[in-house]
């Protein structure tokens, strides 16, 4: 039974109780977590808002560079303790889980580094002024985290803001909280003091909203769906709070006539089914040049039919889907799909080892997919893909920005000329040129447009979304 963890210890919910947490690879309950409230969340708020006036808020930078690398090597001790804690509560595969853990490493340490060089600016004024722009911390920083990579997603934004010495109080998602609540006293270990980081569980309606909603947060970074982005941010107008947002994706993998199949088939496949396609970056849409569609269909036809969905410990393709709820909203998309006509190219299976009560689904590709078809233009959140045709450049391109998503997009041509025309073009955070994802790419500022949020995570550029600008004008004339 896991409990918050507010101003440097456990603490009891206030509603005296709890909610129970499923193994999405067997479906059985494994442990409980406390069922937060906005009693829990203003507990945690004051204990963040008073940190940033006693002993963590008066850490220079040196010193908060030298907790962070603290954590991110206390972290990497306790690497095989919480990739088991995160794949027996996500249900990813053991060895994802692993580089997700040395991700979260990896975080700390980049912001570690980070933390002592974030430099303001003199801005040259009339001759009788001095000015000085500095960059200072925000303030108190809330903290939603998906149940997709709770790892990752820990250190992607909880770094930076620690960085740049703001205390913050977290709330993971009820699907898998575990890994965070482990962390956390690992962080107290290393040394980060009380109030700079608190945990409150529960619900995303009472927890997640009362923390949106909180007159002293006075920022909100949230990863989750468009509907539930829209909610955050207008929670976040009426206290005047700023949000960074990341909120799914439909990228796009183009492929043109003149591609490397062999060198980008791996990616194609690997860009849906890693996490089970539970990915807010997944590929989830492959679109190629008609005159080699069928050439790469019976391609990815084979790469699918070898695809196995089984439990972590199996080292399977994927995992299973985080809970019941989202296992049947994938199962019923797929029956739409074949209810409506749309060719089924390739199907992988559930191992036979798999435990029948597990959220399995079998990784799956259509197509061609129509472009007014839902598949084509609506986020699945499962090991779904979508092939898709274009006749040129600019049909590719079209197509490729036809959705309400931009988060990520890649170009797969031996054109350097094209592959720059169409990068330029492509209405996305991040473009990759014949590959993929960058292995974590903790360096590469990430983000998305539209109804893939804005702001700015990941790199440096992470900094400036955890701070805010003062301007000092000294008149000495």
């Amino acid at each position: 039974m896991k409990k918050h963890f507010i101003d440097g210890k456990v603490a009891e919910p206030h509603l005296q109780q709890y909610i129970d947490v499923k193994n999405p690879s067997t479906g059985q309950v494994i442990d409980q977590i406390a069922r937060g409230d906005a009693n829990d969340i203003d507990d945690a708020v004051k204990s963040a808002k008073s940190a940033l006036y006693s002993e963590w808020g008066n850490k220079n930078p040196i010193e908060r560079s030298r907790i962070l690398m603290n954590i991110s090597n206390i972290v990497l001790k306790h690497k095989d303790e919480l990739a088991t804690i995160e794949a027996q509560d996500t249900g990813k595969p053991i060895e994802l889980a692993k580089k997700d853990i040395d991700a979260l490493a990896r975080y700390f340490e980049y912001y570690a580094g980070a933390a002592d060089k974030v430099h303001g600016m003199s801005i040259p004024y009339l001759n009788d002024y001095s000015v000085v722009m500095l960059r200072e911390r925000v303030g108190v920083v809330g903290h939603i985290i998906p149940w997709n990579y709770p790892a990752q997603m820990l250190g992607r934004t909880l770094a930076p803001a620690l960085a740049m010495g703001n205390a913050s109080v977290i709330k993971p998602a009820e699907e898998a909280c575990l890994t965070s609540l482990r962390f956390i006293e690992l962080a107290t270990e290393a040394g980060l003091p009380k109030g700079a980081v608190n945990i409150v569980t529960g619900y995303g309606i009472e927890a997640g909203a009362a923390l949106t909603a909180h007159q002293d947060v006075e920022l909100i970074t949230f990863t989750g769906s468009p509907q539930a982005g829209v909610l955050v941010q207008k929670a976040a107008a009426e206290h005047y709070a700023r949000c960074v947002l990341e909120l799914g994706g439909k990228s796009p993998q183009i492929v043109f006539e003149d591609a490397d199949l062999d060198k980008a088939l791996p990616s194609l496949v690997n860009g849906l089914v890693q996490n089970a396609g539970q990915t807010c970056s997944a590929g989830t849409r492959v679109l190629v040049h008609e005159s080699i569609y069928e050439k790469l269909k019976t391609l990815l036809a084979e790469k699918f039919n070898q695809l196995v969905a089984g439990s972590p410990e199996s080292l399977p393709d994927c995992g299973p889907i985080i809970t019941e709820a989202q296992y049947h909203r994938v199962n019923k998309f797929i029956r739409e799909c074949i209810d409506s006509k749309l060719p089924k190219i390739a199907e992988g299976k559930i191992s036979p080892d798999a435990p029948q009560s597990g959220f399995y689904v079998a990784p799956v590709i259509f197509g061609p997919v129509p472009r007014d078809h839902k598949l084509a233009n609506d986020e699945v959140f499962g090991p779904v893909l979508a092939l898709m045709t274009f006749k040129d450049e600019a049909d590719a391109i079209e197509l490729a920005n036809g959705t309400d998503y931009g988060l990520v997009a890649s170009v797969w041509s031996e054109n350097g000329a094209r592959q720059q025309r169409v990068a330029k073009r492509l209405e996305a955070g991040q473009v990759y040129i014949n590959c993929f994802g960058a292995g974590g790419g903790i360096e590469l500022p990430f983000g998305g447009v539209r109804k893939s949020g804005h702001g700015r995570e990941k790199g440096f550029i992470a900094l400036e979304e955890f701070s805010r600008v003062k301007t000092m004008i000294n008149h000495h004339g």
